[in-house]
């Protein structure tokens, strides 16, 4: 067997295992800067489902949320606001026949639950000057 011969037959061979294995080495990787989507949690109590969104306030102080945008299905949609800062932070929902927001915490987890038909509500932080400050964010109901 000739070099010239064996040489496009290894080519040949090495390009089928490059090609084979590039779409597991697609799902592998550091992670670029590419945010995934908010994925909600969803839970079934008593036949009907709940969905869990979780969203945390700066803890370092800063008047802001971890995300900017929600998403969840027509339905009862619970909100779990982390706040591990000093500072006091609350999460609200207002939009369509919604006004509501949870209890005010610091150094704690508060949730909101409330039961959400299709549209686009605003989430944000009740607490004087929060908002104003930049802690909001879109829910998009479906």
């Amino acid at each position: 067997m000739s070099t010239t011969t064996s040489y496009p037959r290894k080519l040949l061979v090495l390009t089928a295992v490059v090609l084979a294995l590039a779409p597991v080495a697609g799902g592998c990787g550091g992670g670029g800067d590419e945010a995934e989507p908010e994925q909600p949690t969803t839970t079934e109590t008593g036949g009907a489902g709940e969905t869990t969104l979780q969203l945390a306030a700066d803890p370092g102080g800063a008047l802001k949320f971890d995300k900017e945008t929600l998403e969840a299905p027509a339905g009862t949609t619970s909100i779990e606001l982390a706040n591990e800062s000093s500072l006091p932070h609350n999460v609200a929902i207002e939009g369509g026949d919604v006004d509501e927001e949870s209890e005010t915490v610091t150094n704690d987890s508060t949730s909101l639950t409330v039961e959400l038909e299709s549209g686009t509500y605003t989430f944000f932080c009740s607490v004087p000057g929060h908002r104003e400050g930049g802690m909001e964010g879109t829910l998009t109901v479906g």
